[in-house]
This record gives structure tokens, C-alpha cells and sequence, in this order.
């Protein structure tokens, strides 16, 4: 019998796994974004950032193996539907964003902004994904510790983040978006 406890592990590794993916892509677009004459810029908080999101499934699942947390029922259910929610809004971001999707904050001169797909609602939806993911997938099986620390070291990295990628981006970027929320439709976080 497969017990919650190896489900959530492989789910975990297929969360490594897209991970992996989400690598080659960014790898890709950031040597397209850059042969068109892009400049990264923010490259002094990335390594933080991959850290975390490198730390992140195996200290969920440190979480649950060490202090053997159990599947809790609706909660997990619950937490799995905006988990894999979260990686379709990260996806759909990918594809409206095309070869100018990658990890880093890299900016092409003379690139317009992109206001289509999930961008007509929100500045920043890669990033609700992120904490979207960070609250739901722990909870998946009650690791309620990784979910807080997780969450919090994203806000944290994206406190930082979020600023210089809209600096980066300029005035044209500030006129596009001028009045739309950053994270939540309706939102008056602009």
C-alpha cells in the first residue's frame, strides 16, 4: 500500500523536476534575451533566491519524515488544488512571456512590455505564484513550519526583487502598468 507519506515525496520530486525544467527554459531565454543586447540587472539577490527555491521541497520534506506530520485531510486536498494552481498561473506566465521569461532580471532595450495574458490583471503574477506555492505545497501534508519559514523568505526575497526588476524596466514599463494591482486583481497594491 502507498502511504500519503511517499505520495507527498513524489509529488515533491515532480516539483524538483518541473524545477529542473523551469532551469532550462530560464537558461535558454536569458542567452536569447542577452544576445539581443539585454542587461541583467539584480544579480546580487539571485543566489539568495536560488537557494531558497533549491531548499524549499526538501525542507518540506524534512518537515514531514522528521516530525512525522500527517496528511490532514480537506486541508491537504485544498492546499494541492492551489498548489498545482500555482504552477498553472507560473506556466501561463511563462508562455505570455515567451523567450523573455527566465529567472533572472534581464532587459532588452526597446522591448515593449508585456501586457497580455495574466499581465492584463496583474504586474507581477509569476510572483503570487511564488507565494502561492510557498504557502500551499507544504500544507499538502501539514508541514506547517516550512509554509511560514518559506513564505517569509520569499516576501523577503521579493521585497528586494520586485523593485529593482521595476526599476530595471523603466518609464515605459510605469506608464503600462500605471494603476494596475502588483498582486491581486482588484487589489490596491500599485
Amino acid at each position: 500500500m502507498v502511504t500519503s507519506v511517499a505520495l507527498y515525496l513524489a509529488f515533491l520530486g515532480l516539483l524538483y523536476a518541473e524545477r529542473l525544467v523551469e532551469l532550462l527554459v530560464s537558461r535558454r531565454n536569458a542567452r536569447l534575451a542577452l544576445a539581443a543586447g539585454g542587461v541583467e540587472i539584480g544579480k546580487g539577490h539571485f543566489p539568495v533566491m536560488v537557494v531558497v527555491h533549491a531548499l524549499f521541497p526538501l525542507a518540506c520534506a524534512i518537515e514531514v519524515l522528521a516530525l512525522h506530520r500527517g496528511f490532514p485531510g480537506v486541508v491537504g486536498y485544498a492546499a494541492l488544488a492551489v498548489a498545482l494552481a500555482a504552477q498553472a498561473l507560473r506556466w501561463w506566465v511563462v508562455a505570455t512571456l515567451g523567450w523573455r521569461w527566465n529567472t533572472r532580471i534581464i532587459v532588452v532595450p526597446g522591448a515593449q512590455p508585456v501586457t497580455t495574458g495574466p499581465y492584463r490583471y496583474l504586474r507581477h503574477p509569476n510572483y503570487v505564484a511564488v507565494i502561492l506555492e510557498a504557502a500551499s505545497v507544504p500544507l499538502v501534508h501539514g508541514a506547517w513550519l516550512s509554509a511560514v519559514v518559506f513564505v517569509l523568505a520569499n516576501v523577503a526575497l521579493l521585497s528586494v526583487r520586485i523593485p529593482a526588476e521595476e526599476r530595471a524596466m523603466g518609464d515605459e514599463y510605469a506608464g503600462a502598468f500605471a494603476g494596475r494591482p502588483r498582486f491581486l486583481p482588484g487589489g490596491r497594491d500599485a
